[in-house]
């Protein structure tokens, strides 16, 4: 059985269990306390040698690492269901919406900056706040012009870009962002928390 070695309120690594979840797959959890420097320790970094979290291992001492390529990897090797489409034109627009919340939006604000910035900066709680208001408001005004009026982000199918998605609204939510003038992205946050490879994933189960 694959073991995903994952911090409970990590956006990368809730990614993985959606995604997990939505293929079936079964996993075993094992933790990794962000907070209490366990990521560091040596044993981890043999897994994953960026000290960071998820590592997924697949067959004994054979891990992999960086959720969007964990989830590419899960594409291949089970395409069902399929979670990217099959057009050219639609799966590079459901990259975008995935790379946009994962590579743009999501590494301003993870835990490693925002210790970085109230520890060495020296930045107050408030400072920190405002910090992460910002960034999260600027991407996701942007992505709230792209998504469309169905129940997902790319329509009526479920892709990547929802799985990307949710974590990082979840999180807004955490740090009380103000959602009302991203309708498109809270609907299709509320319509994921109905289905259970979500809810099953979230990180108050």
């Amino acid at each position: 059985m694959m073991i995903l070695f994952d911090y409970w309120r990590s956006s990368a690594a809730y990614r993985v269990r959606i995604a997990l979840n939505i293929k079936g797959l079964s996993y075993d959890l094992v933790p990794v306390d962000l907070r209490l420097g366990e990521q560091s320790q040596e044993t981890h970094l043999q897994r994953q040698p960026q000290g960071l979290v998820p590592a997924l291992e697949i067959a004994e001492g054979e891990y992999l690492t960086q959720s969007l390529a964990i989830l590419e990897w899960l594409e291949e090797t089970c395409p069902q269901p399929a979670m990217l489409p099959q057009d050219p034109v639609l799966k590079a627009k459901t990259r975008s919406l995935m790379y946009q919340v994962a590579a743009d939006i999501h590494p301003l604000n993870n835990l490693r900056v925002l210790k970085y910035l109230t520890g060495t900066m020296g930045l107050s709680e408030d400072q920190k706040t405002q910090w992460y208001h910002h960034w999260i408001t600027q991407g996701f005004s942007a992505l709230e012009r792209q998504l469309s009026s169905g129940p997902y982000c790319m329509g009526d199918k479920l892709t990547y870009a929802d799985v990307c998605l949710i974590p990082q609204v979840y999180n807004a939510y955490r740090f009380e962002v103000p959602m009302e003038a991203f309708p498109h992205i809270k609907a299709v946050y509320d319509h994921c928390l109905t289905l259970s490879p979500f809810v099953e994933a979230s990180p108050e189960r």
